[in-house]
């Protein structure tokens, strides 16, 4: 189905959204990708529905061929779930299978927040907390210090930005993108093949960098790590001072959600290496003074299970031997546990 998906850019009322679909018939199947990325990735993934279902593939703003619209961090995931919500309107979707990546998972969650309703199943492959990215501790993720230090843009690896910046496509440096790739979105030493990996690095490289984008402002910090995050661009609109869903369990109705992982990923984790706290704890960022490393997995736990305690279904995927990108390294195992969500 890959060589058959056609790409087109749909006008909202918002932006002008990219999507890769194949047919406009089916029940829908919307698929969110993660932070550094765009609807590629979802590519081989769309493969695995049957005809029965119409799979949408978009980019979010600032990724791929979408309309580059900055991004205001204060309203969390919300720019980005009110895209989609504006895409489904005019696309004539009234109810879909949601399926969210890393950062797309937290849009799903938002959206499915803001318009239960309209989300007939939620797939959350490694997604990222519901109490953000960084900056927090517990399961229930209390803010480290209430200006949010350690999470948001000035938390991002300014080598890294730099070589995205630069559209930089070998592996020379163990922080360009595609060595991000390798060694962090899948769990070494599963690759993509070849002409595959390439258009993921592509794909990565579509990211729009600087304030607005990819990783955004920051401000100084009395509190540990000595940054906390600004009001634009895409980390900070991942930070817990600006996204988490504390009532999730209260939605009405609550559609089924299917949780899936990668054991061994190394992003978002109890001790993910791009936390900050966790790197301190480490040794490997100095002048650690004792914050807790934020436990992303065990939060996650904590929501679902609450959501499941209110009347909600959830099941939950632990994929050994895979790391951040569980579609990419285990497809079939994948797309058993989506058709499974799919016709619950």
């Amino acid at each position: 189905m890959t060589s058959s998906i056609r790409t087109r850019r749909v006008p909202t009322d918002r932006l002008t959204v990219q999507v890769t679909d194949p047919r406009d018939e089916g029940e829908p199947v919307v698929f969110v990708h993660g932070n550094v990325s765009s609807s590629a990735f979802w590519h081989s993934t769309m493969a695995l529905l049957p005809d029965r279902y119409r799979p949408i593939a978009l980019d979010l703003r600032g990724f791929g061929g979408t309309d580059p619209l900055p991004i205001d961090a204060t309203r969390g995931l919300r720019d980005h779930a009110d895209d989609l919500a504006a895409l489904l309107a005019v696309l004539g979707i009234d109810r879909a299978h949601l399926v969210g990546w890393s950062m797309g998972g937290g849009v799903i969650m938002q959206y499915l927040n803001d318009h239960p309703a309209a989300v007939r199943s939620l797939t959350l492959v490694n997604p990222v907390s519901p109490y953000g990215f960084g900056g927090t501790h517990g399961v229930d993720g209390t803010l480290n210090s209430e200006d949010g230090a350690g999470s948001g843009g000035g938390t991002a690896n300014p080598e890294f930005v730099a070589l995205l910046t630069k559209g930089e496509r070998g592996e020379d440096s163990p922080v360009a993108p595609r060595s991000v790739l390798a060694t962090c979105y899948v769990k070494p030493p599963w690759r993509p093949e070849g002409e595959q990996e390439d258009a993921y690095v592509d794909s990565m490289l579509t990211t729009r960098t600087g304030d607005d984008h990819y990783p955004g402002d920051s401000v100084p910090s009395t509190a540990w790590p000595g940054v906390a995050p600004g009001t634009r661009g895409v980390l900070n609109c991942l930070s817990p001072l600006h996204f988490r869903l504390d009532e999730l369990h209260l939605i009405d109705p609550k559609p089924p959600v299917l949780w899936i992982r990668g054991e061994d990923d190394v992003i978002v984790s109890d001790t993910s290496m791009f936390d900050l706290a966790h790197l301190g704890a480490i040794g490997a960022v100095p002048g650690w003074d004792g914050t807790p490393a934020q436990p992303m997995v065990a939060q996650t736990r904590h929501v679902l299970g609450r959501y499941a305690a209110h009347g909600g279904t959830v099941r939950e995927i632990a994929v050994p031997d895979a790391g951040h990108a569980v579609h990419l390294e285990r497809p079939e195992e994948f797309g058993a546990a989506l058709l499974g969500i799919l016709t619950a």
